[in-house]
C-alpha cells in the first residue's frame, strides 16, 4: 500500500517512520487562514481534512495522511510566529499559563476516511524576558505553532503535560498506528 504524508514537517516525518515502513511526503498547497466563527477544534479538523483531500485528488490510489496541529489559549488559536517579535509576544502570553494543543489526523484511502483528534494540555513555567530571548536566539520558534518545539529547547519551558506528548510534537503515533491497523489493515512489518 502506497502511503503519502501530506506534511513537510520534519517532526511528523520522523514520527511516522516509527509506525510506517515507507511513505512519500507531499505538501498540500491550501489556504490556512482561520475563517471567522470557526472554533479551534473545527479549524484543526478542517485543515487536516483539506490537506488529505488536496493530495488525494492527484493521488487517488494511495493512502493519504493529513495532519494539523494548533496551540490555543483562551479559545484563541496561536499560530506560527511571523517574526521574532511576534514569537516573543506569543511566548510571553503562554508564560506561567496553561494552553491546549490539538492535533488532528485525517486519513483517506479508496473512498474510506477516518480521523483522530488528540488534545493535550501544557503548562509553562513563568518565563523571564531573558529566557524567552535566549530561546528565540536558537531560531527553533520559527514555523512552529505556539512559537516553540516541545522536543527541543522549548522543553525547558514546560512545567506540566496532560495528554499525548507526541500529539504536541504534531503526530499522535499510538492513536494513528491503531487507526491504520483497525481501519485500513496496515501494520508496520
Amino acid at each position: 500500500m502506497k502511503i503519502i504524508l501530506a506534511s513537510q514537517s520534519p517532526r511528523r516525518q520522523e514520527l511516522l517512520k516509527r509506525i510506517v515502513d515507507e511513505f512519500t511526503v507531499l505538501a498540500a498547497d491550501i489556504n490556512e487562514e482561520v475563517p471567522k466563527g470557526m472554533t479551534p477544534v473545527q479549524y484543526v479538523e478542517t485543515m487536516a481534512e483539506k490537506k488529505a483531500r488536496y493530495i488525494t485528488q492527484e493521488n487517488p490510489e494511495t493512502l493519504v495522511i493529513g495532519c494539523d496541529t494548533i496551540v490555543t489559549i483562551d479559545d484563541e488559536i496561536i499560530g506560527k510566529p511571523v517574526s521574532r517579535e511576534h514569537g516573543f509576544q506569543v511566548l510571553r502570553k503562554l508564560s506561567g499559563r496553561k494552553h491546549l494543543v490539538y492535533t488532528s489526523v485525517f486519513i483517506m484511502a479508496d473512498n474510506h476516511v477516518s480521523s483522530l483528534l488528540v488534545p493535550a494540555e501544557v503548562v509553562f513555567y513563568d518565563l523571564s524576558d531573558e529566557e524567552i530571548n535566549r530561546y528565540l536566539d536558537t531560531d527553533e520558534y520559527k514555523d512552529k505553532a505556539g512559537a516553540y518545539g516541545i522536543q527541543e529547547q522549548g522543553a525547558l519551558f514546560v512545567k506540566e503535560i496532560k495528554g499525548d506528548y507526541y500529539s504536541i510534537m504534531g503526530l499522535p503515533i499510538a492513536g494513528l498506528a491503531r487507526l491504520l491497523e483497525t481501519e485500513f489493515n496496515y501494520r508496520k512489518e
